[in-house]
């Protein structure tokens, strides 16, 4: 176990950190570079999109509080970040901050999290531009062909010339009396704008990140004039109307309806953890350190200023926004535009959509350079293959994985409909603020003794703070993204167990890993493991078949069954070494817990429960035959 939390030595670091030459990163960017760089990351679908639904779901007017609570919690981890990012000017962001204070399995562990906040937040940004653009071309008569414009299966609708989303209208059709199926209509099969979309930033990425950050501060600058513009006009509204303002805002706190999270205190806590959302970014700022020329002296003044811009940007526009309009009539996907239009001022559709239009783009951006750089730094550990860690000699970009990157959010953004994932990103990001907190104050107290450009003020207070604040948060999100968040992290463990562990460079250091001394005590890990993952998968399903629902208590107590399996496994995987049986009952596992955990919360609904069950079996006969005959049949694998 000592092993798995052996720490990567601050001098190996900080000697990555001063490489130089083709095979290392280009140090180009300054500290208005960097500011942008978080700014392009901070707004986006949070200040386009969030603000009205959370005001008008959860929080009120009191959304205000909502996004101070929020600012607060990133403030604490910012501080943190600045220090590690002066300390430590490396790329890789908290899972560099991790390695060199936690361990190496905190360290994967947070790595993996990473990707929930970069990848998976890309590719959710990139889904809503193309919403944008179509809608934005469509306002001015070009209408790209309906099957290319949204995700599989997804229903369109020609309604007022323009082609709908069938879930979007359908209560303005019920309104108007008209049936849906009277409408020329199809069925979308690929979001080819979102795929170009991704492509095209990929391309910008992989060209340069001088003429990344160039082409980001371009955008930055023209969404930002649109948010002070918005600014503007509500606020002079709001001085000619102060009764209505007045009337908007009482009262400022809704009293709660009778559940945790809707109105009152309950639902400010709720808001904060849902709009969170909005200020994932400024940390992305961490993961380009190893391109900056000033470190030291930039990377808090991108991290901090990116923070501290937006955050009053947030403030001062969701005050505007539910004085000009009424909480209750936020929940849309466009509340800015309808705030411009309460005061009259009819192209305020046509400037929010350019604004997101910008505004999302320049996310993408930046999402997808901090998964590049997380993947380069976990290359270069050995905990990823070598060739993500490739550099392009010309553009001095780790190109290889912003191209693997690129497509498989690209992928992920034209086929599937994720839009789940706003919750993921903001758990993953939270679960990486506790990391880092934590990972300054156990520094503080190992190696007292370092210099620190930055040094974060009152620790522990403001690490133990921003813990406390970022675990509030993560308390206050559903239950179901936390289960999403567990059976993302088991994938993690066995990819970690079955080939980071036996690759990695630390690891190296502390001489071969260790193994069980016979294949008798492998098989009879694998047996116990496979049993607890077989009791698991069937629990729910059991109890299902025999009443035709499912409890929360049957669905919590099979999934932590199927954890544990997947725990012990992965155990037997860490002390196997390079075998080719972990392989097989790797595989089971993973198959086995992910579909228990999407079918199983699901099979209330699900409609082919048989074949649900048919794919489970199958899925547990593999584990079975594979923890009995592997570990007899075991061999080098030769990797």
């Amino acid at each position: 176990m000592s092993k798995l939390l052996a720490t990567k030595p601050l001098d190996m670091l900080l000697a990555e950190a001063g490489e130089t030459g083709e095979h290392s990163l280009k140090r180009t960017l300054g500290p208005i570079n960097l500011i942008t760089l978080g700014i392009g990351a901070i707004i986006g679908a949070g200040i386009f999109v969030l603000t009205g639904s959370a005001a008008a779901q959860y929080a009120g007017p009191a959304i205000v509080l909502s996004f101070i609570f929020a600012g607060v919690a990133c403030a604490f981890a910012g501080l943190c970040y600045s220090e590690f990012a002066s300390l430590i000017p490396i790329a890789g962001s908290a899972y560099t901050y991790g390695y060199a204070t936690l361990g190496e399995l905190f360290a994967w562990i947070i790595g993996w999290d990473l990707i929930l906040e970069y990848a998976f937040g890309a590719a959710t940004v990139a889904s809503g531009w193309s919403g944008y653009l179509v809608s934005f071309l469509q306002d001015f008569g070009i209408h790209l062909p309906p099957r290319l414009i949204a995700t599989p299966g997804t229903d369109l609708v020609l309604y007022n010339n323009r082609w709908e989303i069938l879930t979007k209208v359908l209560p303005d059709l019920q309104a108007a009396h008209i049936d849906p199926a009277t409408l020329p209509h199809v069925h979308a099969l690929f979001n080819l704008v979102a795929f170009v979309a991704i492509a095209i930033v990929t391309t910008i990425l992989v060209i340069g990140i001088k003429e990344s950050a160039n082409f980001n501060s371009a955008i930055v600058i023209v969404k930002v004039a649109i948010v002070l513009v918005f600014i503007a006009i509500a606020g002079q509204f709001a001085l000619a109307h102060p009764q209505l303002v007045a009337h908007n805002w009482h009262p400022f706190i809704p009293k709660n309806l009778g559940a945790f999270g809707e109105y009152g205190w309950s639902g400010i806590a709720r808001a904060a953890g849902v709009i969170f959302f909005a200020y994932i970014g400024f940390d992305a700022v961490s993961t380009a350190a190893q391109e900056a020329r000033n470190p030291q002296r930039d990377m808090p003044i991108g991290i901090l200023g990116s923070l501290v811009i937006c955050t009053i940007l947030y403030i001062i526009v969701s005050g505007l926004l539910t004085g000009v309009v009424s909480y209750t009539a936020l929940n849309v996907s466009d509340p800015v535009a309808v705030g411009i239009d309460a005061t009259g001022i009819r192209w305020g559709s046509f400037l929010v959509k350019l604004g997101a239009i910008a505004g999302l783009g320049s996310v993408m951006l930046v999402m997808l350079l901090g998964q590049s750089r997380v993947f380069y730094s976990m290359s270069r550990d050995g905990l990823l293959p070598k060739w993500a860690g490739t550099v392009h000699p010309r553009f001095r970009t780790p190109y290889i994985s912003s191209i693997t990157v690129g497509i498989f959010v690209a992928i992920f953004a034209s086929l599937i409909p994720i839009g789940i994932l706003g919750e993921l990103v903001s758990i993953g990001t939270l679960l990486a603020f506790v990391i880092v907190c934590a990972g300054v104050w156990v520094l503080r107290v190992r190696k007292p003794e370092l210099h620190r450009p930055f040094k974060t003020p009152w620790v522990p207070f403001v690490p133990i703070m921003g813990i406390v604040v970022s675990l509030a948060l993560m308390a206050s999100l559903p239950l179901d993204t936390w289960l999403r968040l567990i059976i993302w992290l088991e994938l993690g463990m066995f990819i970690f167990f079955s080939y980071s562990e036996s690759h990695s460079r630390v690891q190296a250091l502390h001489g071969p890993p260790a193994k069980l001394p016979t294949a008798t005590a492998n098989m009879g890990l694998g047996i116990l493991g496979s049993c607890l993952l077989i009791a698991g998968t069937f629990l729910p399903f059991a109890s299902f078949a025999e009443s035709g629902s499912m409890s929360c208590w049957t669905y919590s107590i099979g999934l932590a069954l199927a954890v544990l399996g997947v725990v012990l496994n992965s155990v037997l995987f860490a002390f196997t070494g390079r075998y080719v049986h972990q392989w097989f009952t790797g595989g089971g596992a993973v198959l086995i817990t992910v579909l228990t955990a999407i079918i199983a919360y699901h099979s209330a609904g699900f409609a082919h429960f048989q074949v649900a069950m048919l794919v489970l079996i199958i899925g547990a006969a593999l584990l079975v035959i594979s923890a009995v005959v592997g570990p007899a049949l075991a061999q080098p694998s030769g990797d």
